[in-house]
């Protein structure tokens, strides 16, 4: 499989849990617009057979380089961002939740799912699409989770695959700022995440990003019963250059930390 078969079975997967995505990335192009994904972002848990390191080998076999590491002491989370083989390629951000720092209750509950994980299946890169790699959780778990970690709540839930996809401001003509962008989609229907401002970060940080709110969905949880959670957002991002006059490669952890809050269930 090479990076662009892989980033064609993400998209499929992410457009399926994320309708707004298509129709946003539609909207662009019918003004014209060539849209190109910044960047991919993931979410896993910092457990066996599913830590970052298990992932990772699927990100270095389609060409990515490790760039940086990330820390978000808050959110109890460590993240990797990867550079890509080439230069339209997206770059990717996985991050994993530090389940020994949650409480007994709620680790019990992330390391029962993981129990759960084959590690033949961690082995094929499909599981960068796969969703819940276990059966349901509990209704009661997920709240449980969620009230001490909405990203945790959001794995349990809506597993491994995609949280969000990027469109890159750079590549755009008519629309040039990360606020012009979200004016455009909230003329579309869709609410913006504003945690921390409309536009994470500033040019002096090289990098300013927005996003929507989450899309909602129905999953069914242990026993049958459905309720509507978050899935996945889009995001917009807009890179500045650096001295060497390349756009700015990395992300930027505050701004990151905001974002995350894209598919909390209280916004």
């Amino acid at each position: 499989m090479n990076a662009n078969e892989f980033f064609d079975h993400l998209w499929s997967d992410y457009v399926a849990m994320t309708p707004q995505a298509g129709r946003i990335k539609s909207a662009f192009e019918d003004r014209g617009e060539r849209v190109v994904n910044d960047h991919v972002a993931f979410r896993t848990l910092a457990l066996e057979p599913i830590g970052l390191k298990a992932l990772e080998p699927h990100l270095l076999a389609v060409g990515y380089t490790p760039y940086e590491p990330y820390d978000f002491k808050d959110k109890k989370l460590s993240a990797y961002g990867y550079l890509p083989p080439e230069p339209e390629l997206p770059r990717v951000f996985l991050s994993e939740l530090r389940v020994n720092e949650l409480s007994p209750a709620a680790a019990k509950i992330l390391e029962g799912l993981a129990a759960q994980v084959d590690p033949a299946r961690v082995a094929d890169p499909s599981v960068l699409w796969a969703g819940p790699l276990w059966e349901p959780v509990s209704w009661e778990d997920y709240q449980t989770l969620q009230a001490e970690s909405e990203y945790a709540a959001w794995v349990a839930s809506i597993g491994i695959r995609p949280n969000h996809f990027t469109i890159g401001i750079n590549y755009l003509e008519k629309t040039t700022s990360v606020e012009e962008v979200l004016q455009v989609v909230e003329g579309l229907g869709y609410q913006v995440n504003d945690s921390g401002g409309r536009v994470k970060g500033t040019p002096a940080v090289l990098l300013e990003q927005g996003s929507t709110l989450a899309d909602r969905m129905p999953i069914e949880f242990a026993g049958g019963d459905t309720h509507e959670v978050p899935t996945c957002y889009y995001e917009f991002a807009k890179r500045y250059p650096t001295e060497s006059g390349e756009l700015y490669p990395g992300f930027v952890a505050a701004s990151a930390d905001k974002i995350f809050e894209s598919t909390d269930a209280k916004r």
